[in-house]
This record gives structure tokens, C-alpha cells and sequence, in this order.
């Protein structure tokens, strides 16, 4: 593993029932990279974060996160998943400040970090209300303080905005997009969406499937800061036409083999 790789795979196959799911994967990510896991439905990539997080193990290969092997759940990755889990009956700053408070660490210590990182997702007026009261993005900007108040190495997020209108969703992509440019965390993102890859990314790994796996691995060279016209201009054209081709070509052929 080299000094600027967070995250390395080498030869990581999963099963599930007689099916593999992943055969033989290998893949790094680097320190402060912003790598988007691209792919049709069923080819491994939430299995694909739940290994590098932990929750689960793989039949076979290594897996390593800021040069430590996985080998439980790893506090050095934080999760944000499509569905909030926030807590009902605890406030913004009360969710933001929980996984503090299971580390033991006193109030008077905690709650300053979790106000940092409510500011940091837009929520400073919200910080006192109850989950109830607040609309999907903005339970969703909750999850994302409460993982980065942990101060991971790595931050994993599954599908967080598929469940949003695309409004609110663009919204949160640019809010996204700030807090990595702010936090230098590393970032590794499912999607299906071709166009949040291209904005959200500065690399992109798309996965085949049956069995899953890398098929291509894209450098985004779209500039930073992404602008609203970005989406305009002929380089992401260019990329989001590369990517499609590649994700129907895997699309069809992972039809004909159910046929």
C-alpha cells in the first residue's frame, strides 16, 4: 500500500446462496480522492461498501483502511445510507452528538463539534428541533454532520439522495460537494445516476455485474468548483457518453445471462 492509499481491495470475492456477487475485485483509493461506484442494480455495489465498512467479510482477498486490515466494523469508516436512522425522540444537535457520547466523551466537548458540523450542513437554526420536523434533505444533511462529527478516515455513502426530488437532491450535491472541499475527507459514493457521478466525483470506478467487478476506471477532469453549467459543457458530454456506453453494454449482458 502506498502512503496515499486510504482504501485497498486486492482480490475481495463475496457470495451469497451459491451466487457470487463479487469475484476477484481489486481497487484503491487514494487519500482525499472522491471515487463515485457507478453500476446497474444487483452488481455488488452496496456489498461492495459493507465490506469496506466492515459489516460484512469476504470469502476471500484483504481488505485495508488507512493501512489497518478490516476485520469487524471499523470506526474509520462512517456510513451514510439512503434512510436517515435518526433517533425520533433526540434533537439535531442530540442525533449530530450521539456517536460522541458512546465514546465516553464529556458534553461540554462534544456539543461544540456538533455545532461545527451542523453550521457546516446549513442546519445551525435547526439544531434544536426533532426529526419530525424536518423535510427528507434536511434529515439527510443530519446524517451526514453526525458521520462527520465522528471524524472518520473514510466517509461511505449509499445512495444517499435517490429518495429525494431533484431539486432538494441538487441542492444537497453542491452541500456535498462544499463539505468535501472543506473536510478532505475521503469519499466513496454509490449512484446510478451518471450525471451525479460527473458532478459529485473526481474519479469513478463503474462495476459489471453477475459476476460484479471494476470494468472501467475514469479520472474526473471536470474542473473544481463545479459550477450549475458544468453539465453544459462538452467534456461532460464527452464522459457521460464514455460511461453510458459502458454501463448498457454491461446492462444487456447481464439480461442475456438471466434469459
Amino acid at each position: 500500500m502506498t502512503d496515499d492509499t486510504m482504501i485497498r481491495l486486492a482480490g475481495v470475492s463475496k457470495s451469497y446462496g451459491g451466487i457470487t456477487v463479487l469475484d476477484k475485485v481489486d481497487l484503491e483509493v487514494r487519500r482525499g480522492e472522491f471515487l463515485v461506484l457507478l453500476g446497474a442494480s444487483g452488481c455488488g455495489k452496496s456489498t461492495l461498501l459493507n465490506l469496506m465498512a466492515g459489516f460484512i467479510a469476504p470469502d476471500s482477498g484483504s481488505i485495508a483502511v488507512n493501512g489497518k486490515p478490516v476485520t469487524d466494523v471499523t470506526a474509520a469508516c462512517g456510513m451514510v445510507f439512503q434512510q436517515y436512522a435518526l433517533f425520533p425522540w433526540r434533537t439535531v444537535q442530540e442525533n449530530v452528538e450521539f456517536g460522541l457520547k458512546m465514546r465516553g466523551m464529556p458534553r461540554q466537548e462534544r456539543a461544540p463539534i456538533a455545532r461545527k458540523y451542523i453550521e457546516m450542513v446549513g442546519l445551525k437554526q435547526a439544531a434544536d428541533k426533532y426529526p419530525h420536523a424536518l423535510s427528507g434533505g434536511m434529515k439527510q444533511r443530519v446524517s451526514i454532520a453526525r458521520v462527520l462529527a465522528n471524524d472518520p478516515d473514510v466517509m461511505l455513502f449509499d445512495e444517499p439522495f435517490a429518495a429525494l426530488d431533484a431539486m432538494t437532491r441538487q441542492v444537497l450535491q453542491d452541500q456535498l460537494l462544499s463539505i468535501y472541499e472543506q473536510s478532505g475527507k475521503t469519499i466513496v459514493f454509490i449512484t446510478h445516476s451518471i450525471d451525479e457521478a460527473l458532478t459529485l466525483s473526481t474519479r469513478m470506478a463503474v462495476m459489471g455485474s453477475k459476476p460484479g467487478r471494476i470494468v472501467q476506471d475514469i479520472h474526473n477532469d471536470l474542473p473544481h468548483p463545479r459550477s450549475a453549467d458544468v453539465q453544459l459543457s462538452p467534456r461532460f458530454v464527452e464522459l457521460k457518453r464514455a460511461i453510458w456506453e459502458r454501463v448498457q453494454e454491461e446492462v444487456t449482458r447481464s439480461m442475456e445471462l438471466a434469459a
